[in-house]
């Protein structure tokens, strides 16, 4: 793996980027002013406000996931250029389809080979669920995209660069690979093996992708193909059963099939993960994009 423009100036984000003229934080004066313009205020204002559009166009029909991830974009854009003070390389256009299609391929291989795998062990079987392709896919992506750009805005784009402030990149991703686990504890056949799994394979994955690119476009690339393909193949994502093209049918033990919660308790992709990840970390280490605790700002 190899990085970009956008690495070399990862670790920079925080303390070089110039925001510009329109980007001055707001509240200056005050206790109320410092509270909203440090880590921990701009971090929940941003959360709340992307939050609330994922909670009212998720599962809107048609079109509406995607506008609403148009929305949490400028709604993430204004928290960080008016509270956090600092520009948003991490969301620019200008190589926003590059960073999406390499995730988006990082993501479908990572996904493709875990099915292939475990339906090589016997563990899933696959049949054509006989409906309409074109109304099950538009769907699927409508939806995916939705839900991967707002939690990647909240989890990766926002908590984890909170976090990073406070007490550098290594425990911003480990403290937001606990919490995106434990954000998925409410489907079925959900408990604490699904939780870990979902941190290390999901959560680590993911926090170390976008230290390496430092591209909210780039995790949810990789984020939109994993849950798209997943859902189309029919298999439970997250404990929930999706409308996809297939049925499945899983045999043998839930530690290779995930059980009802879907592939992603399988120990499976937990392993491909780490192979994923560790190159991930090394190159974003080597490219100075992790930002260690003696560095935070406040």
């Amino acid at each position: 793996m190899s990085t970009t423009s956008a690495t070399k100036h990862a670790a920079k984000n925080e303390d070089e980027a110039d925001p510009g003229p329109d980007s001055e934080p707001v509240g200056r004066g005050g206790r109320f002013g410092r509270i909203l313009r440090s880590p921990l205020g701009w971090t929940v204002t941003g959360l709340v406000g992307v939050g609330l559009v994922a909670s009212v166009t998720a599962t809107g029909p048609g079109p509406v996931p995607v506008l609403g991830a148009a929305a949490a974009v400028a709604v993430y854009a204004l928290v960080m250029r008016r509270l956090a003070g600092r520009a948003t390389p991490e969301i620019a256009r200008p190589g926003a389809l590059r960073e999406a299609l390499l995730g988006g391929g990082i993501g479908l291989g990572f996904i493709l080979v875990s099915l292939l795998l475990i339906s090589s062990f016997g563990g899933y079987s696959f049949s054509w669920a006989g409906k309409s392709l074109l109304p099950v896919v538009g769907s699927a992506v409508m939806v995916q995209i939705g839900t991967a750009v707002t939690e990647e805005l909240m989890f990766r784009g926002l908590f984890l660069q909170g976090l990073e402030q406070r007490w550098g990149s290594r425990i911003a991703i480990v403290v937001t690979a606990v919490v995106f686990g434990a954000a998925h504890l409410g489907g079925a056949g959900a408990g604490l093996w699904s939780a870990l799994a979902i941190a290390l394979q999901a959560g680590v994955m993911l926090g170390a992708a976008y230290l390496w690119r430092r591209s909210i476009w780039f995790v949810s690339g990789l984020h939109f193909a994993w849950n798209t393909v997943q859902q189309l193949a029919g298999v439970p994502l997250s404990g929930h059963t999706p409308d996809g093209l297939f049925t499945v049918e899983a045999r043998g033990s839930s530690l290779l099939t995930g059980g009802n919660f879907g592939l992603e308790a399988s120990v499976v992709p937990i392993l491909l993960s780490v192979l994923i990840t560790v190159p991930m970390f090394v190159v974003a280490r080597r490219g100075g994009s992790l930002l260690p605790r003696r560095r935070a700002l406040h």
